[in-house]
């Protein structure tokens, strides 16, 4: 069974599952296009040349006629797990008959971390959805049927981020204003506030937000123009202390409910926009409340598409596991070749990228397939050596960045403990871990802490050559690891865009498939 499926709306995408293997997943933001991308037919084409025959089944995610939850809905709609959230019909692909099938939104999420998650045939989980609008926990049953628990939190997401924008002067009064950018960044900054109790005015502020029963979007800022952190600026300590705060009660919410209700010890998966935040997961997998905890590479909505193929597979088999690999997204296009005049090209060597990366150079690193969801993880990355707060600084410069944005660290899997404590085993870079080396200044936030991935030959052989040169010459297996894309967009995936980003931002060198790229001395 062939099975194709769409996501519409931001964060669009593409993918096809053929007898339970993932072929591709496809997201629109990649190779260059503006983050958050709805799905283009650029896309949607590119897709169809991957394919050598018309699908069986057609799967639709549920979504709305428009950018908000809110709007009318198409297919299957939005929200909803039981009655009504599975559409199944006869239709026509290109003249030939298949099935179009459609599941929610919030279904997508479910099936999105089922279907990735290590098989274990038989094996009931518990699910947790949170994302800008959904906050809610489900009980999967052994044969893979979803059961609402409970609805914790209207609009987590939105709730969580809201704090930034009544913080942001920069931020519009306004209602139906939202940057999809702003979590990220509250989630750097919390590392930098102050221990102690949560003060009157913190609590106010913190309680008002998450009383809310509308939409949080239809919540102008200004309506809390008494706020004590509203337009103090992202920069404020107040702001800061607060956003720290403010994330642990969001997180406390949906805690306290699992300690008290969900006592048969099941493994959690967990999916939505808020499985990118790597101290709730850490959180998560260090409660003792579950036997495991699984985040899939791509829990936000750059997953939905294959959430919903992957529903289609359930719904069409009774099985949802599918075999799948994070490098699932299309080959870097070698489009041009790097002007002989101005470069150096030559096989790659990875002794001799790590001697240029331990010399101080930053290279970008475009191998093989990209990536599915947000996170580079040693296919389209940014690389550097790990020892200088200059480095952090250099880095934030060509990606054009905030300055309080860390940057991630990728490490040999075995050697991870050396260098980390915590939730050592991390392939997708979705836990916080603490830096127990005070030579990995590149790498360490303010608070100690650091978004680890950890890599293995089986996973990514060339990246682990490159790590244990590395290690070979300095000692340390780690490097920084960064996403190579342009500030606002997706994965660079061509050799001209890659070549463009580097002379303007700064690289000093690529390693482009199996070549090694340097600029010829003066």
């Amino acid at each position: 069974m062939l099975i194709l499926s769409l996501k519409e709306g931001h964060d669009g995408g593409i993918t096809a599952i053929e007898d339970g293997k993932l072929l591709f997943a496809l997201e629109a933001e990649k190779d260059n296009y503006p983050r958050y991308d709805r799905l283009t037919a650029e896309v949607i084409a590119r897709a169809a040349g991957m394919l050598d025959r018309i699908p069986d089944v057609v799967a639709l995610g549920g979504w709305v006629k428009g950018l908000n939850s809110i709007e009318p809905q198409t297919r299957t709609g939005y929200f909803g797990v039981g009655e009504g959230a599975v559409s199944d019909e006869e239709g026509t692909f290109f003249g030939k008959k298949v099935r179009y099938f459609s599941s929610t939104h919030e279904r997508s999420h479910i099936y999105t971390s089922l279907g990735m998650a290590p098989r274990a045939t038989g094996q009931a989980y518990y699910s947790l959805v949170w994302e800008g609008s959904i906050g809610s926990f489900y009980r999967i049953d052994e044969k893979g049927n979803a059961t609402h628990l409970k609805h914790v939190l209207a609009d987590p997401g939105n709730k969580y981020a809201y704090l930034f924008a009544l913080a942001d002067p920069g931020f519009p009064v306004g209602t139906g204003l939202f940057r999809y950018n702003d979590a990220g960044k509250q989630m750097a900054l919390t590392g930098f506030a102050d221990k102690g109790p949560i003060t009157a005015e913190e609590k106010e502020t913190i309680d008002f937000i998450l009383k809310q029963e509308q939409i949080i979007l239809n919540l102008s800022k200004d309506k809390m123009d008494w706020s004590h952190i509203y337009n103090k600026g992202v920069d404020s300590q107040e702001y800061r202390n607060t956003a720290a705060k403010h994330s642990q009660a969001i997180f406390n919410m949906f805690h306290d409910y699992a300690a008290s209700h969900m006592k048969e010890g099941l493994p959690l998966l967990i999916s939505g926009g808020c499985g990118l935040n790597c101290d709730w997961n850490a959180q998560w997998r260090e409660s003792g409340l579950f036997e495991s905890v699984f985040v899939p590479p791509c829990p936000n909505d750059s997953g939905s598409a294959l959430g919903t193929g992957i529903d289609a597979q359930w719904f069409y088999t009774g099985d949802a596991t599918i075999d799948w690999s994070v490098y699932s997204g299309e080959d870097f296009v070698e489009d041009v070749e790097p002007d002989p005049a101005k470069y150096e090209v030559r096989p790659l060597v990875h002794a001799e990228a790590a001697r240029y990366i331990e010399q101080g150079n930053i290279i970008g690193w475009a191998r093989g397939r990209y990536e599915m969801g947000p996170r580079a993880l040693g296919n389209r990355s940014i690389l550097a050596a790990p020892f200088t707060e200059e480095t952090t600084v250099r880095l934030n410069t060509i990606k054009r960045r905030e300055g309080y944005r860390p940057i991630a660290p990728i490490a040999l899997e075995e050697d991870a403990h050396k260098w980390f404590e915590g939730s050592v085993v991390d392939p997708y870079m979705l836990y916080f871990n603490k830096v127990t080396s005070d030579q990995l200044k590149a790498i360490t936030h303010i608070d100690g802490s650091a978004r680890t991935q950890t890599v293995t030959r089986e996973r990514n052989p060339h990246i682990v050559d490159l790590l244990e040169a590395f290690r070979d010459i300095t000692g340390f297996s780690v490097l920084c690891n960064t996403s190579l894309n342009n500030n606002g967009r997706g994965f660079i995936n061509r050799t001209s865009d890659l070549i463009e980003y580097g002379e303007k931002h700064g690289l000093d060198g690529y390693v482009i498939n199996d070549k090694f790229v340097t600029p010829r001395k003066a």
